[in-house]
């Protein structure tokens, strides 16, 4: 369980495809002191489990599922994703609970200043994620927590303040850059509950 809020960002300092698994080796910009074989981590969003570790990088292994649902088909030997540590209890929590199960991705079709260094980003939405999208709710992109502005059909629309652009992979978004989508799962249990007193 992650809260949204990213920690640091880390580079890719090896990748490689072995029988349809990705190896990643992962290089935090600050450093992660306490991390164990067996901790979870967020990387832009995905819940991953820390197989070795040293003292400046940590190592996962991302599955073909996951591959095929999220962004991280996409990284690069030096590229940068945003991580987060799971939460402990008692922690603060400054954004939502987020499990770093991926939903799906989105593309993003615009994005402009917001008449001040803020920008407003609108993605696109995978049909079956729509109904779980609400105006002023919670949604995690890329492992952010992050409030929704508007939500249509098709689409929905974000501001990413400057802090954010600052502390995460944000500024290296663009048009066309595809970003991991968590919905709040609230919504989903809602949805089964209705459901089962409906019957």
């Amino acid at each position: 369980m992650f809260s949204g809020i990213v920690e640091t960002v880390g580079m890719i300092e090896y990748l490689e495809l072995i029988q349809g698994c990705l190896k990643l080796k992962i290089a935090p910009h600050k450093t992660f002191s306490d991390l164990s074989v067996g901790d979870s981590v967020s990387v832009n969003g995905v819940c991953l489990t820390v197989i070795s570790y040293n003292d400046h990088t940590f190592d996962v292994t991302v599955v073909p599922e996951t591959l095929r649902l999220t962004n991280l088909n996409e990284l690069s030997l030096g590229g940068s994703v945003n991580l987060e540590r799971s939460l402990k209890v008692g922690d603060r929590i400054s954004g939502h609970y987020v499990q770093g199960h991926i939903d799906g991705t989105g593309e993003i079709i615009d994005l402009r200043e917001d008449e001040s260094e803020a920008l407003i980003v609108k993605i696109s939405i995978p049909p079956s994620l729509e109904k779980y999208i609400v105006k002023k709710g919670y949604i995690g992109l890329d492992g952010m927590s992050i409030t929704v502005i508007d939500v249509r059909e098709k689409w929905f629309t974000i501001t990413l303040i400057p802090h954010t652009q600052q502390v995460s992979i944000a500024n290296q978004y663009g048009m066309g850059k595809k970003v991991n989508i968590e919905v709040d799962i609230l919504g989903k249990y809602v949805e089964k509950l209705l459901r089962n007193t409906s019957t």
